[in-house]
């Protein structure tokens, strides 16, 4: 049984999330277009993970597996949301819309984190926008609800602080990169970032929207991907980038991917590491 729900409309824009039924998925199956694979367990989102049992417990019945497709606008400042989400296989893009129209990515969330961060606090139109980058599977669960639990379960709520003040210190590295690192040195980061929180090592964007979320130009990402494909660090075509050789990739990028990565795995459980996921 497949059950489409209508969620967050925002705008003409609509967050469209397909609720499956992880009994009704064998294999792999198609979803109007979407290629949809069987929803991974929440305990691959590194937060749940760091929960005891109990309190893992009693949280797991409220959890609901929704598929994202990419471009679904989770969050923005213009609508109220009512939902929080604990990415397992899929990544999404924190961007800030400027006066001239730009939309630079700030941070991005993956399996170890959780979307909707502002709900928490009571916010319920974040000041930013919350757009699905890679295409999967993530557990909703309702703001309210997670208020009141990250109130009375210590460890979720320790959890959560550990990796708000995580994605802070990315937020500002990726700050500094944009204004003092080059184009290439960028391109390195934002590969590194985004395929270290899913399970494979090439994801489905152009170049043209990696420039948007980097804010540069174009021609610049053109030039960086293909001196990075001429020595083998990667390879592109029609709208894929895949990482061929991620040593040479991490040997080329600035020192911004090192200091957001250690920050993260200092709150990361112990069995957790940012690729602990086997590639498919």
């Amino acid at each position: 049984m497949v059950r489409r729900e209508r969620g967050d409309v925002h705008g003409s824009r609509l967050s469209v999330m397909i609720t499956v039924n992880a009994q009704y998925m064998q294999g792999r199956a198609s979803i109007r277009g979407f290629m949809v694979s069987e929803p991974c367990s929440p305990k691959e989102n590194h937060i749940l993970a760091s929960l005891p049992r109990e309190e893992y417990g009693a949280l797991s019945p409220h959890l609901e597996s929704v598929f994202l497709p990419a471009g679904s606008v989770l969050y923005d400042s213009l609508h109220k949301s009512i939902s929080v989400y604990f990415p397992v296989d899929c990544t999404a893009s924190l961007v800030y819309g400027t006066a001239d129209g730009a939309s630079p990515e700030i941070a991005v969330i993956g399996r170890e984190g959780m979307a909707g961060i502002a709900l928490i606090i009571g916010d319920v139109s974040p000041w930013n926008r919350t757009i699905v980058q890679s295409a999967g599977f993530a557990y909703r669960l309702r703001a309210s609800l997670m208020r009141s639990e990250f109130e009375r379960i210590e460890a979720l709520r320790r959890s959560l602080l550990q990796y708000i003040s995580a994605l802070m210190t990315q937020i500002g590295q990726t700050a500094v990169c944009n204004r003092f690192h080059s184009v290439e040195q960028q391109l390195c980061r934002w590969l590194l970032m985004h395929t270290d929180r899913l399970r494979t090592d090439e994801l489905a964007v152009t170049q043209e929207r990696i420039a948007t979320l980097l804010g540069v130009r174009r021609e610049g990402i053109s030039a960086a991907a293909a001196a990075l494909q001429d020595d083998g660090a990667i390879r592109y075509h029609r709208g894929r980038i895949a990482i061929v050789d991620r040593q040479l990739l991490e040997a080329r990028v600035c020192e911004c991917y090192a200091a957001i990565r250690n920050r993260y795995e200092l709150f990361l459980p112990p069995h957790a590491a940012v690729r602990s996921i086997p590639r498919a």
